[in-house]
């Protein structure tokens, strides 16, 4: 089908210089070759395309009924190649972005909202899902992904900031509860895992004074899934929840939760834009990028939020 479809090309260009040579030198091959190509159509299709002579080439009925064919192929082709050229170039076409429902609705809206307006081409979907999803089934062009390492040869990490994690209680519950005053003293709560966390259950502390290094692995009687309901179990006096600042500045600065063990830091998570390895990135890809980069950088850094190096 290619081979045809290039003949074709040929075809059209023999028509349109009225010689085998002209088309050649147009094309950038030999005469011979150019011959050969309207041989090959002519012998597949059976009919006679062409009047030689001498001095002019004319069409046969044949020959001029499909010269509007092809004519008509490659301006099809030429359309197509223009319109991949937009989808390239400008911000048009579709754009699917791929978070959890609470980075989505807390941070990527707010920080597409402006640029989203701006390019009316656009037409964006956020699947937002705590599951992962495979950016190439689900036609992702970016996914934001928190973690502590992300190991994939597929795909290009764009880290667009450092997240501080954050034991958290409501006070309520701190004070009808034993005192903590060392991580070993969390082992005497229900200190609520995330399983959407690798080792959900395993906590890594490091003193922010003496540098001291303590690991310990802590149960509890509540789990989940989904940090807005660890959150509401936290809220509702049933334990410790731990949680990126990102789920709880609001309430921390209200008041309904407060840190707990705020001397001692553990592991932070990195917050990437992940999108396929490919050698040129459509414009609107890049363009989003650049919008997501500048609203990460402009937020409260500190305890908060830190930019990635």
């Amino acid at each position: 089908m290619l081979d045809q479809l290039r003949a074709m090309g040929v075809f059209a260009c023999v028509v349109e210089k009225s010689s085998f040579s002209g088309a050649a030198r147009e094309l950038g091959i030999t005469t011979s070759a150019v011959s050969q190509q309207i041989r090959s159509l002519e012998n597949d299709m059976e009919v006679t395309l062409l009047h030689r002579s001498t001095r002019k080439l004319s069409l046969t009925e044949a020959g001029q009924a499909f010269f509007h064919s092809c004519q008509e192929m490659l301006a099809a082709a030429e359309r197509g190649k223009i319109r991949i050229n937009e989808l390239r170039d400008d911000l048009v076409g579709d754009l699917r972005i791929a978070t959890t429902p609470e980075l989505g609705a807390n941070h990527v809206i707010p920080a597409l909202s402006h640029w989203m307006s701006a390019h009316r081409g656009l037409a964006v979907h956020i699947e937002a899902d705590n599951q992962y999803i495979d950016l190439i089934e689900g036609r992702i062009d970016i996914a934001l992904r928190m973690s502590q390492k992300i190991d994939d040869q597929n795909l290009t990490l764009i880290p667009l900031a450092q997240v501080e994690r954050v034991l958290v209680a409501a006070p309520s519950y701190l004070n009808q509860s034993m005192p903590i005053s060392r991580p070993e003293d969390l082992k005497n709560h229900d200190v609520i895992p995330i399983h959407l966390v690798k080792d959900s259950r395993l906590f890594k502390f490091k003193h922010m004074g003496s540098r001291d290094l303590i690991e310990l692995e802590l149960n509890s009687r509540f789990t989940s899934n989904n940090v807005m309901v660890a959150k509401a179990f936290c809220l509702n006096g049933n334990g410790i929840a731990n949680l990126t600042y990102l789920d709880v500045q609001k309430e921390l600065m209200n008041g309904t939760l407060v840190e707990v063990l705020p001397e001692w830091k553990l592991q932070p998570f990195t917050l990437y834009a992940l999108t396929s390895k490919r050698e040129q990135q459509p414009m609107k890809i890049n363009r989003c990028l650049d919008a997501l980069k500048q609203y990460f950088s402009q937020l409260p850094v500190g305890r908060v939020y830190q930019e990635a190096s």
